[in-house]
């Protein structure tokens, strides 16, 4: 699979978000504050984890369909993973 750019790019702002809690905790900020940024990142890993998995999806569905075989088995796998994923 390719990777896009959007991709990466998504994946560096959550790093630089988790670099930042860590930074909010050797600054003992306050936990509402902490709590707030952790949920921020789940959702942003989330959104990727969507993301990739979608435009995979959508890959592996048209490589079957132009073979000639049914798709049911990828989206089938697609599921699982989404469902893996929380």
């Amino acid at each position: 699979m390719e990777y896009t750019a959007d991709m990466k790019n998504r994946l560096r702002r959550i790093e630089g978000q988790i670099r930042g809690v860590l930074a909010m905790m050797e600054e003992k900020k306050e936990c509402r504050e902490v709590v707030t940024q952790l949920a921020a990142i789940r959702s942003a890993v989330d959104r990727v984890t969507g993301l990739v998995v979608g435009i995979n999806l959508e890959n592996c569905i048209r490589e079957e369909l132009s073979k000639g075989n049914n798709p049911e088995q990828v989206i089938k796998e697609a599921v699982e993973l989404l469902v893996k994923s929380r």
